[in-house]
């Protein structure tokens, strides 16, 4: 066994680091970090994504909940008033109101914050399918002041959901949004493109950021979709096969 000589280590660290040496460890650690760092924030948002989607999943459920127990139907369209929206009406099987948001949407998601019903107050990243293509097809409704009005006496029957492992219940909502529905019919252009949040994780906030974000469907089921698959080559907010095949939807 060489036995090291402790004078020459003194020695070497009396000495110290030469500028050279220096600048020499300082530019290896800056290189060490500018590969660590985006490993380290992708991680970091993939246990975002992660939590987002268990969010999502126990809405999914407490929504189930709620149809098993009120004749297989789900919450009226009722906001501001009793019973209140979806959180307030789901409260039951959700508990905590911060799973309402997600942890990588803005610091302060847009809600109803001017409403007596502390559920529809709440910070809230989600947001509830709407079902207008059923009240349009299969009700016969003229337009989206007939669906409103329609859908806060007729719950939509669970049964009329031919896919419920690929239709939406819910999705995320863009963090300025105050909707609590997304509804094809409100505007000509439709929430599904200016409500929704399709690219929250994983790529930049906004259309066209790549990435994608969590859906939840109707079977309970929770999933991350690539930005664009929510509508092509099927749009899976619709039940009716009218729109889910809309050929008007190009693809990204």
């Amino acid at each position: 066994m060489k036995i090291v000589d402790k004078n020459k280590i003194a020695a070497i660290l009396a000495r110290g680091f030469t500028l050279i040496e220096l600048l020499v460890v300082i530019g290896i650690i800056a290189i060490l970090a500018s590969m660590l760092l985006p490993s380290l924030a992708k991680a970091k948002e993939t246990g975002k994504r992660i939590s987002c989607m268990n969010n999502m999943r126990q809405l999914a459920l407490a929504a189930k909940m709620y149809v098993d127990e009120n004749e297989g139907r789900f919450p009226l369209r009722i906001i501001g008033r009793p019973p209140g929206a979806w959180p307030a009406v789901l409260r039951e099987g959700y508990k905590d109101l911060r799973v309402l948001v997600c942890p990588s949407d803005g610091p302060d998601p847009n809600t109803n914050k001017g409403s007596q019903i502390p559920e529809e107050r709440a910070p809230r990243s989600y947001i509830i399918n709407g079902w207008n293509d059923y009240y349009q097809v299969e009700l016969k409704a003229a337009d989206f002041n007939q669906i409103s009005r329609m859908s806060e006496t007729n719950a939509m029957p669970e049964s009329a959901v031919k896919y419920p492992t690929d239709t939406i219940l819910f999705g995320e909502k863009e963090t300025s949004s105050m909707h609590f529905y997304m509804d094809f019919l409100e505007t000509a252009q439709g929430n599904d493109f200016t409500e929704v949040e399709e690219s929250r994780h994983m790529g930049k906030t906004g259309k066209g950021g790549g990435g994608g974000s969590n859906f939840a469907f109707v079977d309970g089921s929770a999933r991350y979709l690539r930005a664009g698959k929510m509508l092509y080559p099927q749009n899976l907010w619709a039940v009716t096969e009218l729109w889910r095949k809309n050929q008007s939807i190009v693809s990204p």
